[in-house]
């Protein structure tokens, strides 16, 4: 054991490097229950991941931070480590003893979860977050409590909707700031008092983060001299504020994620404000208990919860896809949906409408202590900025931002529509000259390690159609792709060429086309594309969808290729990958 010591930081632990570190760091993965290829309806596919963290080649990515999986992987049991573990214990003991009244029943349970216990104090691979969701799960499919916290967040919340109602709050939220900051023009100004009214809500927003529901009440508030820090404010936020902009003269689309009940009550004051500056928001809620953290669910149980979350748009779809999220996201400046866990933050757990959230956002507000401890503390990149804010056990206020990589490059949708409508009057121009348009689909990177050879295939057999056929325009898409680009960006932007209507032909990639790219190559085909054909790619399949729909609206378009009905043993094309989703076993 030992073997993670060789390496000074965790941005080293790579696959393909040692066999041993590969079949220790698959040890983990399949321990803590999150390898992909072991279980790919529970756990987000590479492509997936790197919707939200910046991976390079061969990087490994451990939803912890960085001392937490040097000790993991280090297989030892350290004091820090131990001390994580019996925390997680403790709260399960206090978990089934205070809620499953049926003394016989807990105990049983209990026992069940201490022998899973000892084996993993003798073999420490498992994060302590993931004990936590093993007995959790032990919890709710033994005692059939579903929910245990519902009541104690109804209860916070219900305090924490008095608290936003009171003059105390009115007071610390809308003070005047001193005199001596209100010098310079009106737009300034505007700028300035925008800028305080966000602050002073974020601070106020924390300060339930480690209250208990006793100390959650008028009187807290105003026992916790909250009132003079948010009247003197800080620098803090400035880095928030600067890439925000001033009086809407920018406007970004901003993932929030909450920590607590109660406390939300405060964030969606927060989210109102940056509203009314033209921002578009997404609030991330959990999928189902997670103690104290709010679910998407509660405003179903819950009245001041649901009012407070009046003029939201919640949507339950836990796979939309690109198209579907931008245009929810255009029609809707405020929506709420859920990350798809019972558990702190952990993408290979997140649903993937929360993955696509997080790409399509411009920036990440996390709030709390445990995503600190995820989102900084990690040495991994993240593909969107991140602004973290919390309040400590002390009650000091914190707040961390943290850009994304220059080497990220993000399409924007407007970028992508820009490339589509580019094409689309290349068409329409080729239409108004007499020639016919041909849309050619074909394998891109549905063989795994082959995403070149298939563009090098593609082109050379257009190439070869533009030399036989006579006043036809062929839309290669091989010839448009952009390096970062991922089939999210790429099915985006194709449908929007393949719906204008300027298509005469649309030709599918055959059998007899891959063998004719090869023979024009002077090469053999390769074993790895024998009996490929545009059937075997996801995405193809979803295009033959749009085909035959953009047929029914234009009964000319003239499609070419194998039969539909061949496509259609395919599932959903892969979530941002270009490899290929296996065939569903069951037909």
């Amino acid at each position: 054991m030992g073997l993670a010591k060789k390496y000074d930081s965790v941005l080293d632990i790579k696959y393909g490097q040692d066999p041993a570190l590969d079949a220790l760091l698959l040890h983990f993965m399949s321990e803590n229950h999150l390898e992909y290829t072991i279980d790919p309806l529970k756990n987000a596919s590479g492509e997936q991941l790197r919707f939200m963290i910046a991976l390079r080649e061969g990087e490994f990515y451990a939803p912890c931070s960085d001392w937490m999986f040097f000790m993991l992987l280090n297989q030892r049991l350290p004091d820090r480590l131990l001390q994580r573990y019996i925390e997680q214990w403790k709260r399960f003991i206090h978990l089934s003893r205070d809620f499953c009244t049926d003394r016989k029943l807990a105990r049983r349970f209990i026992q069940l979860a201490r022998h899973k216990f000892r084996m993993v104090l003798a073999s420490p691979i498992l994060m302590p977050s993931r004990l936590m969701k093993w007995f959790i799960t032990i919890f709710m499919t033994q005692s059939g409590i579903d929910d245990p916290y519902l009541h104690i967040r109804r209860g916070l919340n219900r305090r924490a909707a008095e608290m936003v109602g009171s003059g105390e709050f009115d007071e610390m939220v809308h003070a005047s700031p001193p005199a001596g900051d209100l010098k310079g023009r009106t737009d300034d100004l505007r700028s300035l008092l925008d800028r305080l009214e966000i602050e002073r809500l974020m601070r106020i927003a924390t300060f339930t983060d480690h209250w208990n529901p006793e100390m959650f009440s008028l009187d807290g508030l105003r026992a916790s001299g909250l009132a003079e820090e948010v009247r003197e404010g800080s620098h803090l936020l400035d880095p928030m504020f600067e890439y925000l902009g001033k009086d809407g003269e920018q406007r970004h689309r901003i993932l929030y994620l909450p920590n607590r009940a109660g406390g939300i009550l405060f964030d969606l004051k927060v989210v109102k404000a940056l509203l009314r500056l033209g921002h578009r928001v997404v609030m991330a809620l959990k999928e189902g208990f997670y103690f104290d953290h709010p679910t998407f669910w509660d405003r179903d149980t819950d009245l001041e919860l649901a009012k407070a979350f009046e003029g939201a748009h919640f949507v339950s779809e836990d796979k939309l896809s690109k198209n579907e999220l931008l245009n929810i996201m255009a029609r809707h400046p405020f929506i709420v949906i859920s990350d798809g866990t019972r558990e702190k933050f952990n993408p290979y757990r997140m649903s993937v409408t929360f993955a696509r959230a997080w790409k399509e956002c411009d920036l990440i507000l996390a709030k709390g202590e445990d995503l600190y401890d995820r989102l900084i503390l990690n040495s991994h990149e993240f593909t969107r900025d991140i602004v973290n804010f919390y309040r400590d056990e002390e009650g000091e206020f914190h707040v961390h931002f943290r850009a994304k990589p220059d080497r990220v490059r993000t399409f924007s949708e407007q970028y992508i529509a820009g490339k589509a409508d580019e094409i689309i009057r290349e068409m329409r121009l080729a239409r108004a000259q007499g020639k016919t348009v041909m849309f050619y689909s074909g394998i891109i990177g549905s063989v795994p390690g082959q995403t070149q050879a298939a563009i090098e295939v593609i082109t050379t057999f257009v190439n070869h159609l533009r030399n036989q056929l006579d006043d036809a325009y062929i839309i290669n898409p091989g010839e448009h792709f952009e390096e970062g680009m991922d089939a999210d960006d790429l099915m985006f932007m194709w449908e929007k060429v393949q719906r204008s209507g300027y298509i005469n032909v649309w030709r599918f990639q055959t059998y007899f086309d891959i063998e004719k790219s090869f023979e024009l190559m002077g090469r053999k085909v390769p074993p790895v594309w024998t009996g490929k054909d545009s059937t075997y790619s996801t995405g193809c399949t979803k295009e033959m969808h749009i085909a035959l729909d953009v047929q029914r609206s234009h009964p000319e378009l003239q499609i070419i290729g194998p039969n539909p009905e061949k496509f259609f043993r395919r599932r959903e094309y892969g979530v941002g990958k270009f490899c290929d989703v296996a065939i569903d076993s069951c037909g």
